[in-house]
């Protein structure tokens, strides 16, 4: 489940690398985290390092089972956290776990 989610982290992470639109939603990564907990009550989840033109970054996806609401951040050396997405009804997929022995 965590290899699940943070691939789709990184996946998300990527997207940041691209459009200049994303830019608007980027700040102090403390003023992003403390907005992310107050107004979405939103907690870590995963996360990870993703190397970017040679640079590593951190991406992570932070969550609310409250809210259900997701935010993905891409957080680079500097400090500065950019919002790449964000989104409602948050799921964590379980993976299908196959028995010995049985086809699949």
């Amino acid at each position: 489940m965590f290899k699940r989610l943070l691939g789709v982290a990184l996946a998300f992470g990527m997207a940041a690398t691209a459009p200049p639109a994303f830019a608007q939603s980027c700040g102090q990564r403390d003023n992003v985290i403390k907005r992310l907990q107050k107004q979405y009550s939103e907690q870590l989840t995963v996360g990870g390092l993703q190397k970017v033109r040679g640079k590593q970054s951190v991406v992570e996806v932070w969550s609310s089972d409250e809210t259900g609401t997701f935010t993905v951040l891409l957080t680079h050396a500097s400090g500065i956290s950019c919002i790449v997405a964000a989104g409602t009804d948050f799921f964590e997929a379980t993976p299908k776990i196959v028995a010995e022995g049985t086809p699949s």
